[in-house]
């Protein structure tokens, strides 16, 4: 028999410092993701309003990029003092569930450059280990949106960084965009690289014993792809979880 639902206590705000930025989300923001949490949540409903959820912290994460003054005349020939973007932006995905991200950033800015990377977490080490990454050859010239939806532990996050410095790319410009994080992620990541920006659209509770986000979205790379084998089991039940088989999906770091 399965396990009740486990109630979690609403946590007060908390200040990770200057550099996160955790959303206001208003009532509509807030019934989409109470659709995308949960569990009952069908595969085409969660993807549509994923993307919806996505382009909201896409833009509000292009909010946070250089900018610089610019002049225009309209059709009335009169001035305008805007502005434009002040440094060349790219984007890269954490394969696989950052690619979710992808297409509403480059709905956003047209003929962005998108990189990848891909890392794995050691299920005997619990250790973040790059499989792959490919990205343009002149990233260290650009400002770089990082693109994760999930943020447990932090440890893919923090090795997707530690790439994009190898790369030449100055830790100041890295924006990291999720959707939802938890304290633990975010302590990790502010700590060893507090020059990085973070936009967030909510912040959870808590890990648990598994390293899962509670209350949490499940696998959002699964979900959201329709490849859905999340079989989450809270810790007090006595079901084991074999780490080799297909239902031991990644938990989104």
């Amino acid at each position: 028999m399965a396990s009740p639902p486990v109630a979690v206590t609403a946590q007060p705000p908390r200040d990770f410092g200057p550099n996160v930025t955790v959303l206001e989300l208003n009532a509509q923001m807030r019934a989409v993701m109470t659709i995308i949490r949960s569990e009952g949540c069908s595969f085409e409903t969660f993807r549509f309003y994923a993307d919806r959820i996505v382009r909201f912290v896409v833009e509000s994460g292009l909010a946070q990029v250089p900018y610089i003054d610019e002049t225009i005349t309209t059709p009335t020939q009169s001035e305008y003092p805007g502005l434009k973007f002040g440094a060349k932006l790219c984007g890269v995905s954490i394969v696989r569930a950052g690619e979710s991200m992808e297409t509403a950033l480059m709905q956003c800015c047209r003929a962005i450059r998108i990189g990848k990377i891909l890392i794995q977490r050691n299920e005997e080490t619990a250790e973040p280990t790059l499989y792959y990454s490919k990205l343009p050859q002149d990233i260290h010239r650009r400002t770089v949106l990082l693109l994760d939806p999930m943020l447990a532990t932090g440890g893919s996050a923090a090795k997707a960084i530690e790439v994009l410095l190898e790369a030449g790319v100055d830790e100041a410009s890295i924006v990291f965009l999720n959707i939802i994080s938890c304290p633990e992620g975010l302590e990790h990541l502010t700590s060893t690289f507090p020059k990085i920006k973070v936009v967030t659209a909510e912040v959870d509770s808590h890990l648990d014993g598994k390293k899962y986000i509670i209350p949490g979205v499940g696998d959002f790379g699964d979900r959201y792809f329709g490849t859905d084998l999340f079989d989450y089991k809270q810790e007090r039940s006595s079901q084991v979880v074999n780490p080799s088989s297909p239902t031991h999906s990644r938990k989104s770091e």
